[in-house]
C-alpha cells in the first residue's frame, strides 16, 4: 500500500478548521483534523508533508511521526505540529480500515466502555470567526447566533442555577466556564477588581445553590492572568470548591505554574496547547499540574497523546482530553479516552454537538446519559458529509506525485 495522494480541505464556514485526507493506491482513505492558522498548517501540508509522504506505506505511522517534526517549533503545538497532528489521526484511520478495527482496539483496547463528560458552557458560533491578534477573547464568543437553546456561555452569566438544573438533568458530569475573560481586558490581566471578582464568584455560587454538590465546576482562566492576579482568583473560587481551575497562567513558565499550584487546594490543570511529550515533561518534573489536559489535534496527533497519558499516568496524574475545535477531534478524543487507563473526563461542546459537528460530519461518536462512547466502525470512524464538502467557498487543494491541483 502506498499513499498517493494528500488532500486540505477548509470550509468557508468553519475557517479556523482544516481537514486532511491521505488517499492510498488501494482506495482507502485516511481522515484527520487540526484548528487555527488554517491557511498555514494546509500550506506546510502540501509544500512540507506531501513531497515526504507521497509514495510511502501509510501504515508506517511512527517513522512518518518522527520525519515530519518542523525544523522550528518542534516542542510546540505550532503549525508543523498542527499539521502532523492531522496527518498523524489520518494515518490512524487508514490503520483502522485496513485492518477492519475501531482506533480504540488498534490502541490496545477499552478499559472502560465510556467516558463521563463534562459540558464546557460555549455557544454554537463560540470561536467561529478566526481570531485578530490583539483582540480580547471575548470578541469571539459570538454570543446571540444559533440555537438560542444551546447558547451555554449565555444562560451561565444570566441564569448559572437554571444551567446547572438543565445540565444535572441531562446526567452531565460538569460544567466549564471562563467569565473571568470579561475583565481581562482593563488591566490586560495584571489586575482584577474587588467587585468584578465578587460579582463574577457570584455565578459560581449561585450553581452551588441550585444544585450543591451534583455537578462539577470547572473554571477556564485562558492564562490570561499574571500569577498575582490568577492566585488572587483562585482563593476567591476555593468556596465553592471547583473540581480544577485551568490555564491559569501560561503553561511554558513551568516555575510560576508550579507556584501558583502551590498557593491554592483547587487543582491545577494545563496543557491542552502545548506540544508534544517534552513540553508536558517539564510541567511534569515541576509539579506544576494536578491534572494534565491534552489535545490530539495539536500536540501531535494519537501516536503522542499516547505517550503524554503515559508519562502523566509515571507522574501518578490523570489525563483530559480537550474538544472545542471539531468533530474528528472529539471523536478521535473519546476513542483514547476509553482505552487510557488515567482518563477521567471527555470535554464537550453540546451546543457543538447537537449541530454543527452533525452538520460537517457523519458518525461523531455519541452522548447519552452524559457518557461518550466510541464508535465500533474501522478506524476513529468519523466521515465529512459531501454537502459539506460541496458548500459554497470550499477550498480543497489535493498534492499527488504529479504536483497540486487547487
Amino acid at each position: 500500500m502506498k499513499i498517493t495522494a494528500l488532500e486540505s480541505i477548509q470550509l468557508a464556514a468553519y475557517p479556523n478548521l482544516v481537514h486532511v485526507l491521505v488517499e492510498t493506491d488501494e482506495g482507502v482513505t485516511g481522515l484527520g483534523e487540526t484548528f487555527l492558522g488554517a491557511d498555514a498548517v494546509a500550506a506546510w501540508i502540501h509544500e512540507n508533508a506531501a513531497p515526504y509522504l507521497l509514495g510511502k506505506d501509510p501504515l508506517h505511522i511512527e517513522r512518518h511521526w518522527q520525519a515530519l517534526k518542523g525544523f522550528v517549533g518542534m516542542n510546540s503545538s505550532s503549525t508543523e505540529n498542527r499539521g502532523r497532528s492531522a496527518i498523524d489521526i489520518a494515518l490512524w484511520d487508514i490503520f483502522g480500515k485496513v485492518t477492519g478495527q475501531p482506533l480504540h482496539q488498534l490502541l490496545g483496547g477499552k478499559v472502560r466502555d465510556s467516558i463521563p463528560v463534562y459540558n464546557t458552557c460555549a455557544g454554537p458560533f463560540y470561536a467561529r470567526a478566526i481570531p485578530v491578534a490583539g483582540e480580547v477573547s471575548t470578541n469571539n464568543w459570538q454570543l446571540g447566533q444559533g440555537d438560542r437553546s444551546l447558547e451555554d456561555m449565555d444562560a451561565f452569566l444570566t441564569d448559572p442555577g437554571r444551567l446547572a438544573r438543565e445540565l444535572v438533568a441531562e446526567g452531565i458530569a460538569g460544567m466549564k466556564m471562563w467569565p473571568f475573560d470579561l475583565h481581562v481586558g482593563k488591566s490586560d490581566g495584571h489586575h482584577i477588581t474587588a467587585a468584578d471578582l465578587e460579582a463574577t464568584v457570584d455565578l459560581f455560587r449561585r450553581i452551588r445553590d441550585a444544585v450543591g454538590g451534583q455537578i462539577d465546576i470547572m473554571v477556564d482562566l485562558h492564562t490570561l492572568w499574571d500569577l498575582p492576579t490568577a492566585t488572587k482568583i483562585a482563593r476567591a473560587l476555593e468556596e465553592v470548591e471547583p473540581a480544577w481551575i485551568e490555564d491559569p497562567i501560561r503553561p511554558d513558565d513551568v516555575g510560576a505554574l508550579a507556584e501558583f499550584r502551590r498557593s491554592t487546594r483547587i487543582p491545577t490543570t494545563a496543557g491542552e496547547t502545548l506540544g508534544t511529550r517534552w513540553s508536558y515533561r517539564d510541567v511534569l518534573e515541576a509539579r506544576a499540574v494536578d491534572v494534565v489536559m491534552t489535545d490530539p489535534v495539536w500536540a501531535g496527533g494519537v501516536s503522542e497523546v499516547r505517550r503524554i497519558a503515559a508519562m502523566a499516568e509515571a507522574y501518578q496524574r490523570p489525563v483530559t482530553m480537550h474538544d472545542c475545535n471539531g468533530p474528528v477531534q472529539f471523536t478521535v478524543g473519546v476513542n483514547l479516552s476509553v482505552h487510557l487507563p488515567n482518563a477521567t473526563h471527555q470535554e464537550s461542546v453540546r451546543a457543538y454537538h447537537r449541530t454543527w459537528y452533525r452538520d460537517l460530519a457523519e458518525n461523531v461518536a455519541p452522548i447519552q446519559d452524559g457518557l461518550a462512547t466510541p464508535l465500533d466502525t474501522p478506524g476513529h470512524g468519523v466521515e465529512l458529509r459531501p454537502d459539506a464538502l460541496d458548500s459554497p467557498g470550499a477550498r480543497r487543494r489535493r498534492s499527488t506525485a504529479k504536483g497540486m491541483d487547487s
